[in-house]
């Protein structure tokens, strides 16, 4: 049976200390132009490949074999991003055997939005500072007015990618850092990143036994799948921290948005998130529809997942706005 929490605040989660002296952002290291390089790619290859796409392929290049390389990859590693990097290692909502672990952190690294042990850091120091100026991607603290929306906007969307890291990243990933198969995990997200890739394009070329669907599995399963699969998770730190609905109290801007609530695999009921970080559940009312949940649930089912956490009926109700 989940194991139901009674506290709504983030108590298991490891964090740096949080009276450590912060220098000043502007005073931080700017990033080398190596890494800015590294991150510009990793944003602009898959816009590329969404944007040469109709041209290379249109009326010709796009089947049902295009399709489902499209809507499997997404699946699967935008999965990997909800289940895997999110609810397991940054949240522990749920406990599994290290195989079916190092399994989830291979699938959230082929989404190519950074190492397991970098990502799961920045999201620790997300909700420890959430909404906060040390949070790494809020959209607030940007200035008033329009102006200060889309700067925001693009803050927390793209533009922290830009930014120096924050300082210490590694005190909130002790935990990881004692699995010897993690370190393995996160010391090859390279080989990640490139199997994300050449799997679609084999899985392409073999189905059709051409070239063509080789390459055609690479553009749409490959490319076009890392873009969207970034921008839903981007999404969820820009807009769900910016529009949406509030029924649950935080410390924070956090809201439950309904777009990327079904888009995000569960991701975008992010104030019921924000309230519950260790949920394994995101969608807590039987309308919500929660992806993520349901494949964890279904490991559960199968003897793969256990000690489920879910906030109890009380806590809801302790924690529910009024207004």
């Amino acid at each position: 049976m989940p194991e139901l929490f009674e506290s709504p605040e983030l108590t298991e989660i490891p964090v740096a200390n949080s009276g450590e002296e912060l220098p000043p952002r502007d005073e931080l290291p700017n990033p080398s132009l190596r890494v800015k390089l590294l991150t510009l790619t990793a944003i602009l290859l898959p816009l590329a490949g969404v944007a040469a796409a109709p041209f290379f392929v249109w009326g010709w290049g796009f089947g049902w074999t295009d399709m489902g390389l499209l809507i499997g990859m997404y699946v699967l590693t935008a999965l990997g991003i909800t289940v895997g990097f999110h609810r397991l290692f940054v949240h522990r909502s749920f406990e599994t055997y290290m195989w079916n672990k190092f399994f989830w952190a291979v699938f959230g690294s082929m989404a190519v939005q950074g190492s397991l042990f970098l990502w799961v850091g920045m999201h620790r120091r997300h909700h420890q500072h959430s909404d906060t100026p040390d949070d790494p991607h809020t959209p607030h603290h940007h200035g008033s007015g329009l102006a200060g929306l889309i700067r925001g906007f693009w803050h927390a969307h793209i533009g922290w990618f830009f930014e120096p890291n924050p300082p210490h990243l590694e005190r909130y990933v002790k935990d990881l850092g004692g699995s010897r198969s993690l370190r393995v995990a996160n010391a090859l997200f390279p080989l990640w990143i490139a199997l994300g890739l050449v799997l679609p394009a084999v899985l392409g070329g073999v189905i059709t036994l051409s070239w063509a669907g080789a390459w055609t599995g690479l553009i749409w399963g490959g490319f076009v799948r890392v873009f969207l699969v970034h921008h839903m998770t981007w999404s969820i730190n820009s807009a769900c921290h910016l529009w949406g609905f509030r029924p649950f109290r935080s410390a924070d801007e956090s809201r439950n948005n309904v777009i990327f609530g079904i888009l995000g695999m569960g991701e975008g009921w992010h104030n019921t998130h924000h309230a519950f970080p260790t949920s394994a559940r995101h969608g807590l009312r039987w309308w919500q529809i929660d992806a993520s949940y349901w494949v964890i649930r279904f490991m559960a089912l199968c003897g793969l997942a256990w000690n489920l956490k879910l906030p109890s009926k009380e806590a809801q109700a302790r924690e529910r706005r009024l207004a």
